[in-house]
């Protein structure tokens, strides 16, 4: 499956940014701000944000200062994306792209002080292996802050993401992505992903704890925050 989704993503690359504003309604700036705004809050000296894919958080966490910032993916055509938009920005001592798996980070016990994931956990091959390893390299005290979908609660709602969810994502991907199929797999993958209590379990069975969570779009999205 790692390698599948490598390949997925390395196919994707291109128009990645613009489906998502499509698929969101451009919300999901907003939310991957306020990610910014929580990390910025803890006043971190290093952060790593896991999939970063085109590096919009690693980019936008480049507002704290004094403070290691690493963007980390399975894919290379994600991170190439990433590089260009750095170096457009002159961020490049600001910040710094790796090609990495998080099930095995080449990073040190106890070296973050916050980890972010915007909408790459439900990816994750080995969910437990790849919340183990981020646990691991955080600092005590440290944050785990993460952006992932959710399925809302309320029936009326929850009919129309289904119908959104089934439909209007794979005509997006079908009309403006070369791979109808990577978004087909999103779309199953978003639907059927732990979400709400079920996910705080989850992150609580990775030994993480004062777990939050804010949730956004009636339930289509939700940010979580956890310590360890």
């Amino acid at each position: 499956m790692k390698k599948q989704i490598e390949k997925m993503f390395n196919s994707i690359y291109e128009e990645y940014d613009l489906i998502n504003n499509f698929i969101t309604f451009g919300q999901h700036k907003n939310w991957k701000k306020q990610i910014v705004d929580i990390s910025i809050s803890l006043n971190p000296k290093r952060v790593l944000d896991v999939a970063t894919g085109t590096a919009d958080i690693a980019i936008a966490l480049t507002k704290i200062k004094n403070c290691e910032i690493i963007g980390m993916d399975l894919s290379s055509n994600m991170l190439e994306i990433g590089q260009k938009k750095i170096k457009e920005l002159h961020l490049h001592k600001n910040v710094k792209l790796e090609l990495g798996d998080v099930e095995n980070l080449e990073y040190n016990d106890n070296y973050f002080d916050v980890v972010t994931v915007g909408y790459g956990v439900r990816n994750f091959e080995n969910l437990k292996k790849s919340l183990d390893e981020i646990y691991r390299v955080l600092k005590k005290n440290g944050t785990l802050v993460i952006l992932e979908t959710s399925v809302p609660k309320n029936k009326i709602i929850k009919l129309f993401y289904n119908f959104f969810t089934k439909f209007y994502v794979k005509l997006i991907g079908l009309l403006l992505s070369k791979n109808f199929e990577a978004y087909s797999y999103l779309q199953k993958s978003a639907s059927n992903f732990p979400h709400g209590r079920e996910f705080i379990n989850i992150l609580k069975n990775s030994k993480f704890t004062n777990i939050s969570q804010d949730i956004k779009l009636f339930g289509a999205s939700t940010i979580y925050v956890a310590n360890k």
